[in-house]
């Protein structure tokens, strides 16, 4: 037996932190059926017997700036071990720090622009041996660090995007290596999102009015003595160095013939923040580079632009390598899409994206350090492209991919890949809508919608745990979440509303079930119950009778980019999303509840998810399932067939109106964000397996593969982005028509990637039936034309995978199940399978009917 991870807070090394923090383990074994018996972990002093493996609470005593080891040791029910260890370091905890907050007083950040970046700097000695040396630093910002002229770290964007007025992460940087006996350490702080232009509407100065930096290097001699250097006003700073610009949306750019002497420094003004937030050590996860992309072609555009494509949508930036003289200027500019061989932009509305880069003489290189773009197609202008080597560099949080799927449909396998790119190229620091235009802010529909596929192919632990810490400081007292999150100057006022809201519930449940630990619920679980006490206070406004359990206002987005209609039209729907959402939400939390000891809530919510569905039946429906008047939309039915919301023939009516309604619409589906992550399942679950295929393996628009067919490589943000006719839909979501302000239209928008939650578990057929996979089931669903599918998952216990395949009416299935965890395996032909850990496999003949060519024609 061995353990396969032990991790502290999420990661197998590296952390440093405030607070308390959670170990988990998984373990190996080559004895079927093993199950952990019984662990011993020890911390110091501290020690616990234990039969968990996931969400093992260290509470013994921690001191600040100290090593940790832990460690651990099983004991299976067949009498193997295994024994691991690990380590943590605490931060500063509550130390009160010895640096002040520094800025240049003098600069004015101006009306609607992002600030010029500051250059802070200051000298220091260590004339004896050092022992260790740490650097820990925070800005109002976004910084990078060099010490000596060597870059500090690997993190962009630090100390990453939060609620400032609330949270404030700050970095630990082990510096031993790099300190000398005579020192410079600078810093470069950009506006970032405390202070820089951002929203489509330029806001800017949102938590503080200039930029402002926080830091101490910490310094641990071999003779035992120590020294802090701090911030204050021994330092300098200075506002014309060689990063001339630097925002999100407009790019960055550089004079690389700018060096120090060039600089006017000038002592540094003490500032503080304008609120008292919190400052914890780091607590998400680094934004990091991931991989590098290299051209796939190099063409000439008709303006005389060379045009490099990547081959790949992505958030990113590029990096060149180049030879240039003195004062000669390079210009890089980034786009998602071509339009007759040229860049299109429009649709970045005001966004330049653009990276301008002024040369030294002789080889160089250059990559934009404090911004990013959304891009597949990079145009250049001023080199000769014998004289430069293009690269890119894909940015995203340091997430850890946890699960894969694969089928014999090529298409599908592209349409994964695209889902998995998406989820990457949003998930910069917070889940962004879009990674490329005026926006990029933290829309919680989005990621509400997603939460299930994101917690398959990700570990999004960290990452949502700092979301959510955000979401919890910025609801409102009545208990509206926020509609971005963190606000960031967004001018949409909190309240309560579905879907968008409904995120406090959803994004921590689909994690508790994908990786098991019940803290990330216990935190959250406040923030649900005042969401969901706002929504009952909604409902009950101005109404009567079942009308009091309908939730209607104060607003919803209702079937929010449908293919039919305008964004009216999609908000008219609201009420029938809000209130199948309002059930869902109530049933969730009625779990979370009982999992958490609250017994009483769990059965006041349960009583409400019935209320409100017999309100949703009783008022929208002539009670035969068939919804009335303005109710007959595809979201309508899928959502109350999803949720679990029907029973009996009403079931079947609504399904059967369901297909109704795709038939009437050429065989399409007409969904929103809401229902478009359901509407497979409200097919399949529901005896249409055969139909839910159909609408899946669709090629025409509106369609998943559509997309995949265009060319796309990530998911779009409205099903007609690219017309069949080559033209982007850059029309009004007001008017409907093309006015030049570009629109609302993104090719790298995740939500509707949510359709993955129905490939890993009806395809590959893996679906966990408590949190983190400590049981879960097994059984694919047959269809389409597949031959083959598999599907496999990471989870806290190890291993889990699905893996079939279909020769002519013979099924075979390959079942892996980690150790201490439980599995029920359904097969095609109804056997039901209980097993434990190992690898186990299955075979059955399945019926003529459910076997189709390997190759499923195109539908238009």
């Amino acid at each position: 037996m061995n353990i396969t991870r032990l991790t502290v807070d999420g990661l197998e090394h590296g952390l440093i932190t405030d607070e308390h923090p959670t170990i988990a383990f998984g373990l190996s074994s080559a004895v079927a059926g093993e199950d952990l018996a019984t662990a011993h972990v020890r911390v110091g002093d501290w020690q616990i017997e234990t039969t968990d493996q996931v969400g093992i609470v260290y509470n013994g005593p921690l001191q600040p700036h100290t090593e940790y080891t832990v460690e651990v040791e099983a004991t299976g029910t067949s009498g193997a071990t295994a024994s691991a260890t690990t380590s943590f370091h605490t931060g500063r905890l509550d130390l009160p720090w010895i640096a002040r907050w520094i800025t240049d007083g003098t600069y004015e950040t101006p009306e609607k622009l992002s600030p010029v970046p500051m250059v802070f700097r200051t000298r220091f000695a260590a004339d004896k041996p050092v022992r260790r040396a740490w650097i820990e630093t925070t800005a109002l910002g976004i910084y990078e660090l060099e010490l000596n002229g060597q870059k500090v770290g690997e993190d962009y964007f630090a100390p990453g995007f939060t609620s400032y007025a609330h949270n404030l992460q700050y970095q630990t940087y082990d510096v031993t290596d790099q300190v000398a006996g005579g020192n410079e350490l600078v810093a470069t702080v950009a506006g970032g999102w405390a202070v820089g232009s951002y929203t489509f509407k330029r806001k800017n100065r949102t938590y503080a009015d200039r930029q402002a930096l926080l830091l101490e290097v910490h310094l641990q001699y071999a003779d035992g003595s120590s020294e802090v250097v701090a911030t204050g006003p021994g330092w300098e700073v200075a506002i014309d160095g060689p990063v001339r610009m630097a925002e999100w949306y407009d790019g960055e750019t550089v004079d690389a013939r700018i060096t120090a002497d060039d600089m006017t420094f000038r002592p540094v003004a003490l500032t503080a923040p304008r609120t008292n937030p919190t400052v914890r050590a780091q607590y998400g996860s680094p934004v990091r580079v991931q991989d590098t992309l290299t051209p796939i072609t190099q063409t000439l555009a008709p303006s005389g632009e060379v045009i490099y494509d990547f081959g790949q949508n992505f958030a990113g930036v590029i990096h060149a390598t180049l030879r240039g003289t003195n004062g000669q200027t390079v210009v890089f500019r980034h786009a998602e899409v071509l339009v007759d061989g040229e860049l299109f932009v429009k649709s970045l509305r005001t966004a330049k994206a653009t990276a301008t880069y002024t040369c030294v003489d002789g080889d160089q290189t250059y990559s934009p350090r404090q911004t990013y773009m959304g891009f597949r197609y990079v145009g250049v202008t001023g080199i000769d492209p014998d004289d430069l080597e293009l690269t890119a560099v894909v940015l995203h949080t340091d997430l850890r991919r946890t699960g894969t799927f694969t089928s014999s449909n090529e298409r599908l396998n592209k349409l994964q890949s695209a889902i998995e790119w998406g989820g990457r190229s949003n998930f910069v620091d917070i889940p962004t809508d879009c990674p490329q235009r005026d926006e990029r802010e933290g829309w919680t529909g989005d990621y509400a919608v997603f939460a299930a596929t994101a917690s398959y192919n990700f570990d999004m632990g960290r990452f949502l745990n700092k979301w959510l810490r955000d979401m919890s400081a910025e609801q409102s007292s009545g208990g509206g979440i926020p509609m971005v999150v963190p606000r960031a100057g967004n001018g949409f006022p909190v309240m309560a509303n579905s879907v968008w809201g409904d995120v406090c519930i959803m994004g921590p449940w689909a994690e508790y079930l994908a990786r098991g630990d019940l803290g990330l619920l216990r935190r959250t679980y406040p923030m649900m119950r005042k969401f969901l006490k706002a929504a009952g206070w909604w409902s009950k406004l101005l109404s009567t009778g079942d009308k009091r359990l309908v939730w209607q206002f104060p607003f919803h987005f209702g079937d929010w980019a449908a293919p039919e209609g305008r964004a009216q039209d999609w908000i008219q729907r609201g009420k029938w999303v809000g209130t199948a959402y309002y059930a869902n939400s109530a049933g969730i939390v009625a779990q979370i509840a009982d999992l958490l000891g609250e017994h009483a809530d769990a059965a006041r919510y349960r009583t409400l998810r019935q209320d409100v569905i017999r309100a949703y039946r009783n008022v929208f429906t002539d009670g035969a399932g068939t919804l009335k008047g303005k109710g007959d939309f595809q979201t309508a039915y899928v959502l109350p067939l999803h949720f679990g919301m029907t029973s009996g023939a009403e079931t079947e009516a609504m399904a059967d109106n369901l297909l109704r309604l795709i038939a009437e619409n050429d065989g399409r589906l007409n969904t929103g964000f809401p229902g478009t992550p359901y509407i497979l399942f409200a097919l399949s679950d529901n005896g249409r397996t055969e139909e839910a295929f159909d609408l899946l393996l669709q090629t025409g628009p509106p369609s998943w593969l559509y997309m995949i067919d265009a060319g796309g490589t990530t998911i779009w943000e409205r099903w007609d982005a690219l017309r069949e006719d080559g033209t982007v839909n850059i029309a009004d979501l007001q008017s409907g028509k093309e006015d030049g302000s570009g629109g609302m239209v993104s090719f790298n928008h995740y939500a509707a990637g949510a359709v993955g939650d129905w490939f890993y578990k009806r395809i590959a057929g893996i679906e966990p039936t408590s949190g983190g996979y400590k049981t879960f089931r097994v059984a694919p669903l047959l269809g389409g034309g597949l031959t083959s599918a598999e599907g496999a998952v990471d989870t806290p216990y190890g291993r889990a995978s699905s893996s079939w395949t279909l020769d002519g009416t013979t099924f075979v299935l390959r079942v892996e199940v980690p150790v201490s965890t439980r599995c029920t395996v359904v097969l095609p032909d109804g056997t039901s399978t209980e097993v434990a850990s190992g690898v186990h496999e299955f075979a059955c003949a399945v019926a003529h009917g459910l076997v189709r060519g390997a190759e499923e024609p195109a539908r238009g």
